[in-house]
């Protein structure tokens, strides 16, 4: 390699890196002002309660998904920790419904907030194949600001979800 070519390489190589650099700083940046946008339509969320009934539907292992603005399903909520995927436990008590989220705080759904359970075929930007859009289970609810937002989880069984929309129906 003569040295023209080699210096030139260099120089391709070093925009490259900073161009990539630039483009990474700008969705950071994006997605923090998505986060301080929607901050306001979010507010606080529900506060767990210290005491709850016996479990209604047992503790399902799965996958948490994140949380989009209700209706349009690929509207990602990025405020606080809700759009980041984790491990996650969801558990129906009589007084609501818990997210243990591993790595992040638990959301608390109280059950006058529930408006419907139910399984789609994929929720913000995450897409499972299924015949029958049984892949995500969708838990949409009214946080106390007013807004309505989904909540998807994916269950480690995947028949696992009937027991939620059995759960549903009954009440």
């Amino acid at each position: 390699m003569n040295t023209p070519t080699m210096v030139g390489s260099l120089i391709f190589a070093v925009v490259l890196v900073v161009l990539i650099g630039v483009v990474i700083r700008m969705m950071m940046r994006g997605w923090r002002r998505r986060g301080q946008l929607q901050d306001a339509l979010i507010g606080t969320l529900p506060t767990v309660p210290d005491t709850v009934g016996p479990p209604t539907v047992d503790a399902t292992r799965g996958q948490y998904l994140g949380c989009t603005l209700a209706p349009k399903w690929n509207d990602r909520v990025v405020a606080g920790d809700l759009g980041y995927r984790t491990k996650a436990v969801l558990t129906r008590y009589p007084e609501g419904i818990m997210v243990q989220r591993s790595g992040a705080r638990p959301i608390w759904i109280p059950q006058d907030a529930v408006i419907a359970v139910r399984t789609e075929r994929g929720i913000a930007g995450r897409a499972i194949p299924t015949r029958h859009n049984n892949g995500v289970l969708a838990i949409r609810w009214r946080l106390p600001s007013g807004t309505e937002i989904d909540t998807g989880f994916r269950a480690d069984d995947r028949a696992d979800h009937s027991r939620w929309l059995e759960e549903e129906e009954d009440e």
